[in-house]
């Protein structure tokens, strides 16, 4: 109810401005935005801050915030979230494949990071936005073009890279700019409302890197979206430092107890770290374990006393295997929701009744059962999706698919009908249990196969080198031969 109260929906907000009196609007009190004198820091005198406590549907809690100097004719825009700092980081990537795509949605947080491949264009970290993938693009290009007079000048080579990328960008927008100065012609609509579905001239990566957790990339019907994807993951030491969640580094450190992992299996080793919700000190505790019929594994666990934060997590204590493997278990009843699975750090996982994909790296490494996967998918996604209230840009229709998948998924964890869940692990360091082991289970099969160049690549193999170590250095090899001879 506070919720609602304090940060209603962008739908409702504009009901209620559309539905009052316009002697109304400019009552502060009752109007839907807050208005308060603040100082201009380009002319010195004061201008006017509007602020707008709203909620983004598919999102969390925001405040939208408009300055306006009426002195010099200053203005700046920016966003910032509303609601407590994230458990994990985001990383979203967007492929833009159609003009659609362009008027998706962006969240950008003052912690957010943006890059672009094709052109090896980054963009650091600033203030935060809400705005759309069309434009951010457009506000690259007017940023870029500012200066391109004066590095003419200055730095032609400069200059012409970075002309490169401002045309690259624009093929990508597409502004028939020509037609708007047609006397009599009609308002030019925005790129994606005149051609959703027509290819883009130049096909871009965007990918959206925010260690706090608090931005936002739309995705369109359910996570299963193809040219979408989300995966989540624990903040380092420094970027707790950035963010300010943590002391800064006094260069002290304990050393971690243990001397190795050979061992016996019950030892347990600990080792000191930060916690990265409230930044004080804990213990991150790793036990080596053996699963029967799979292999050795590592299980780790964090727990911080002094804010209850816990987190648990799993990697294989063994070689890479060979090739990878694909799991297809069949659920008929609720005795499979009790089946331990382990879930590597480099798996996905697919349940194709509901449309449900997560990527690798999604959710970490889990040693869990299905029930307990199946409930935190449900627990993310409720955490951090609004399905009520307004859909600013994605519309009613995509609103009701969104909910329709939260309704299939909750009747997934009940098993009110049978579904499959894949398991696809390159790495082949994921499991799922077989209830009649060591007699092949009916309602589970396990494939292996080739990995690709591509997948070898994504996970750093094709660069490894295990033999030959001194083979590299061309002195060395010649220095051999001469003791030889």
């Amino acid at each position: 109810m506070a919720q609602d109260q304090f940060f209603p929906s962008i739908g409702h907000v504009a009901e209620t401005a559309d539905g009052a009196p316009l002697a109304e609007h400019d009552a502060q009190e009752d109007g839907p935005l807050e208005e308060i004198e603040s100082l201009c820091v380009r002319c010195g005198e004061q201008g006017t801050t509007r602020m707008l406590l709203t909620s983004i549907p598919y999102f969390k809690e925001v405040i939208v915030m408009s300055f306006r100097c009426d002195h010099c004719g200053a203005t700046n825009n920016e966003i910032q979230s509303a609601g407590k700092i994230r458990e994990h980081g985001v990383s979203y990537t967007l492929k833009v494949l159609h003009r659609g795509d362009l008027d998706r949605q962006i969240v950008r947080s003052e912690a957010c990071t943006i890059e672009i491949p094709e052109f090896e264009l980054q963009l650091p970290p600033i203030r935060g936005q809400l705005t759309t993938i069309e434009g951010l693009l457009r506000d690259i290009v007017t940023d870029l073009s500012a200066d391109q007079p004066l590095r003419r000048i200055q730095d032609e080579a400069a200059y012409t890279r970075i002309q490169e990328i401002i045309g690259g960008l624009n093929d990508v927008i597409d502004d028939d700019e020509d037609q708007d100065e047609v006397a009599g012609a009609e308002p030019k609509n925005t790129v994606a409302q005149k051609l959703k579905d027509d290819p883009v001239k130049k096909v871009l990566t965007i990918k959206l890197d925010d260690p706090s957790g608090n931005s936002f990339l739309e995705f369109v019907g359910s996570m299963a979206d193809p040219k979408w994807s989300m995966k989540t993951y624990a903040r380092t030491a420094s970027q707790a430092r950035d963010l300010g969640m943590a002391a800064p580094e006094d260069g002290g450190g304990e050393e971690a107890e243990g001397k190795g992992l050979d061992g016996q299996n019950d030892e347990v080793y600990e080792f000191p770290g930060l916690c990265s919700r409230c930044g004080r000190d804990l213990v991150t505790r790793m036990k080596k374990i053996s699963i029967p019929y799979f292999k050795d594994t590592l299980i780790m666990s964090t727990n911080c006393e002094n804010c209850g934060y816990r987190d648990n997590e799993i990697k294989s204590g063994s070689a890479i295997s060979e090739k990878g493997k694909k799991i297809t278990l069949k659920v008929i009843d609720r005795e499979d929701l009790g089946r331990d699975i382990l879930k590597s750090e480099t798996s996905g996982l697919t349940i194709p009744e509901i449309d449900l994909v997560l990527q690798p790296g999604t959710l970490g490494g889990r040693f869990t059962t299905l029930e307990g996967i199946l409930d935190q998918v449900y627990d993310e996604l409720s955490d951090k999706v609004y399905t009520i209230g307004d859909a600013g840009t994605s519309g009613d229709e995509d609103r009701t698919k969104f909910q329709k998948f939260l309704e299939d998924l909750k009747a997934i964890k009940q098993v009110e009908r049978e579904f499959t869940v894949i398991v696809d692990d390159p790495m082949a360091n994921s499991y799922v249990q077989n209830l009649y082991a060591p007699d092949p289970d009916p309602n589970m099969t396990i494939e292996t196969y080739e990995r690709t160049w591509e997948q070898n690549e994504e996970l750093g193999i094709n660069d490894m080198k295990v033999e030959s170590y001194s083979g590299d250095d061309p002195k060395e090899e010649n220095s051999a031969e001469g003791e030889k001879s």
